[in-house]
């Protein structure tokens, strides 16, 4: 396999970390799709990372997507839990920390894009995408509460996905300050680099 993507991407940081918790063998190509010469729509036409290439030259895109095909590959690890109530849970944290990431993505790309003048830019709207960032991750302190991983005992997707938010938001955006205001994150984060998948993709 093939995985096609940034090394500072959130969603393929996310990718890579269930790769590596699920011990599969890939060959990450290394693509900047804003580059003038970038060829992800060779594979992706919506020239998007992260893209997974499979044997044949099938591609898959979409994080959502790949994470849940590549937990079918191996018993290691089970990420996604097959009973339907469980599974909605962790699906429904990973669409969680999606959302903050796609907030925050849209918040920098309004800040920073050279493509947009400086006179073009909507405060309003850095600042609507602000307010997604921040409600998503008081949901998400909320949501853990006190329990050690997201989803009850054990590492699950819900913590990965979580994990690869954080860690994307504290060094895109770091005026925002999540650890500071929610310690539980903060404590499930630390505990997350602990682990060579995390330590290993850090952006």
């Amino acid at each position: 396999m093939k995985l096609i993507g940034s090394a500072a991407s959130p969603f393929v940081r996310k990718v890579r970390v269930v790769m590596a918790e699920k011990r599969l063998d890939y060959q990450f190509v290394i693509e900047d799709v804003w580059a003038a010469g970038s060829t992800i729509s060779a594979s992706n036409p919506l020239g998007k990372v992260p893209c997974l290439i499979m044997d044949g030259s099938e591609a898959m895109f979409d994080s959502r997507v790949i994470v849940e095909y590549l937990d079918t590959l191996s018993p290691v690890g089970k990420l996604i839990p097959q009973q339907s109530r469980e599974r909605a849970e962790v699906k429904t944290w990973e669409a969680l920390a999606d959302g903050v990431m796609d907030a925050g993505v849209l918040w920098r790309l309004e800040a920073t894009w050279t493509g947009r003048a400086d006179g073009e830019r909507s405060q309003a709207w850095i600042d609507r995408q602000r307010g997604k960032v921040e409600a998503g991750i008081d949901a998400m302190a909320k949501g853990l509460g006190d329990k050690p991983f997201c989803s009850g005992i054990h590492l699950s997707l819900s913590d990965i996905a979580v994990g690869c938010a954080l860690g994307w938001i504290g060094l895109r955006f770091p005026e925002v300050d999540w650890r500071g205001e929610h310690a539980n994150l903060a404590r499930l984060y630390d505990k997350l680099m602990l682990r060579p998948s995390f330590a290993d993709t850090k952006p």
